[in-house]
């Protein structure tokens, strides 16, 4: 079978990339501690070896509108286009090309349909910045196939946080039970509190550092019956309006389970809490050197 080797959640900011780019002379103040951050947590990544990258993130309006928008959706093609023209335009991001796993991303839509999620399925997706920003910041040679999967954070009805951490643990049994001899990486992105278009946006920090201490201790912690105890679709609302996001986070660690991280870190920007989290389901899998820090917030 199929070894799951890392499990890896983190937000996806849009300006990293250019940011990590410019000049030491035109680079904002916070810009070197960022890219050692993103260095340092690239390496849990690196040490694991995968061989494809299950992604999960959210499609922001790109491909997915009002007129038809799943609850979750597998990417199931050979190829995937990266990045929309917006997202050049505004952040600097170019644009990308993806490989991806047809036979992981068949096996996970009937599987997942099987215990019970009706997944939508495209042929013809092409990703945004949810997908593009983690490869950017933890393999930004882009070299390994990719199975995308997309979640419903911005489009109400929204399925419930229980739904979001259920599919989690889903999506472990799903690759542990795949008959292959690959190693894979699952790595999800989404928010800690964000404001999009509010009042509350570009502060000096996220719009509720309260609520993003509370939410890194309990990725930190595998508290998910901490988290669930806090978290609904109604109380996301006061830490921001785009806060929904956070739904990808408690995903994720229905992936990881109720254990602690092996790796985590953050970084108080402008605007947002950025976040780094890394768990290794088997550490006997992973041989690589030793990590050279397991993260500020450890």
């Amino acid at each position: 079978m199929a070894d799951l080797v890392a499990i890896l959640a983190t937000t996806h900011h849009p300006f990293y990339y250019k940011t990590s780019q410019l000049p030491p002379d035109q680079a904002p103040p916070f810009a070197a501690e960022w890219v050692r951050k993103v260095e340092a947590y690239r390496e849990t990544l690196t040490r694991a070896r995968p061989d494809v990258l299950v992604m999960v993130g959210s499609d922001h309006f790109h491909q997915l509108w009002l007129d038809n928008m799943p609850q979750f959706l597998i990417g199931k093609a050979p190829f995937y286009d990266g990045n929309w023209e917006n997202e050049m335009r505004e952040f600097g991001m170019p644009k990308l090309f993806f490989k991806g796993d047809e036979e992981l991303s068949a096996y996970m839509l009937r599987e997942g349909i099987d215990k019970g999620f009706d997944l939508a399925f495209s042929n013809e997706l092409r990703v945004d910045h949810s997908i593009t920003c983690p490869i950017f910041t933890v393999r930004p040679q882009n070299d390994l196939p990719i199975v995308p999967i997309y979640t419903n954070i911005f489009a109400p009805p929204l399925p419930r946080p229980e739904r979001f951490v259920e599919l989690g643990r889903t999506i472990r049994e799903i690759i542990e039970s795949w008959p292959s001899h690959l190693r894979v990486a699952v790595i999800g992105t989404g928010h800690l509190s964000l404001e999009l278009g509010g009042p509350r946006q570009f502060g000096p920090h996220g719009p509720d550092p309260e609520f993003d201490a509370r939410a890194t201790r309990w990725i930190a912690d595998g508290d998910i019956d901490g988290c669930l105890s806090e978290v609904t679709l109604d109380s996301l609302h006061a830490p921001g309006n785009a806060t929904h996001g956070f739904m990808d986070f408690m995903l994720m660690m229905g992936i990881a389970g109720h254990r602690r991280a092996d790796y985590a870190d953050n970084l108080d920007l402008f605007h947002t809490m950025e976040a780094y989290f890394t768990w290794y389901p088997d550490p006997s899998l992973v041989d690589g050197p030793p990590l050279t820090s397991r993260g500020a917030l450890l």
